[in-house]
């Protein structure tokens, strides 16, 4: 079975779990308190559902899924992900983060940035447009009338394609908004950003944003 790494256990670290163990995928969940901190969660996610640190679950994942805040990127272990596809959730909350001039300026996007720290790894924007508690409860099946549509971005066509498959057994159509230089389109305060819209809709939304706000 394929085993997916999670580095983050927040809101949506956790729900990413909760639905990747109910589709039959293993899961080895991290965050930067230690595994100890994570019993709980995985007593809830049973068998499938191991903790442990960042690094390891960096090791054992096929792919990973980095849902740490922005401000923390740079603590994301670089050489356990070389050769991997990492399915980056971030959002530039600059409350939180701190100001950084280069997206508040529309010069770099921060799934961009999360690839530039790892640069033998191949990063994919996904499940960052989206409230965490619909991961589990907003999906539905392949062909069903206005199924709910999420976006992805990557420089790597196997990458967005292992988004798009996922997101499609999570429930989720998707629009491949291309390049990561394009993911600026689905981040914070954007038309796009956690409203739930078919693909013709996310489509508008996505053709709808402004390089800076």
């Amino acid at each position: 079975m394929t085993t997916i790494g999670i580095i983050g256990a927040g809101h949506i670290g956790s729900q990413v779990a909760r639905k990747a163990v109910e589709q039959g995928y293993d899961v080895v969940i991290s965050n930067s308190r230690g595994p100890e901190t994570l019993q709980d969660l995985v007593a809830e996610l049973g068998p499938r559902a191991k903790a442990a640190t960042p690094a390891e679950a960096a090791a054992a994942g096929d792919f990973a899924v980095v849902t740490v805040p922005l401000k923390n990127y740079k603590d994301v272990p670089v050489e356990p992900l070389a050769g991997k596809i990492v399915i980056d959730t971030n959002n530039y909350y600059w409350e939180r983060d701190g100001r950084i001039p280069a997206l508040d300026n529309g010069e770099a996007t921060t799934s961009g940035m999360l690839q530039e720290h790892l640069p033998q790894s191949k990063v994919a924007k996904g499940f960052n447009h989206i409230m965490a508690k619909d991961i589990t409860t907003d999906g539905s099946p392949a062909g069903s009338e206005n199924r709910r549509a999420l976006a992805t971005a990557s420089d790597y066509p196997e990458a967005a394609e292992l988004v798009t498959r996922l997101y499609d057994e999570f429930g989720f159509d998707t629009v491949n908004v291309g390049p990561l230089s394009e993911s600026w389109r689905v981040e914070r305060d954007r038309p796009a950003y956690v409203k739930r819209q078919n693909a013709v809709e996310l489509k508008d939304n996505l053709e709808k944003a402004t390089r800076t706000i």
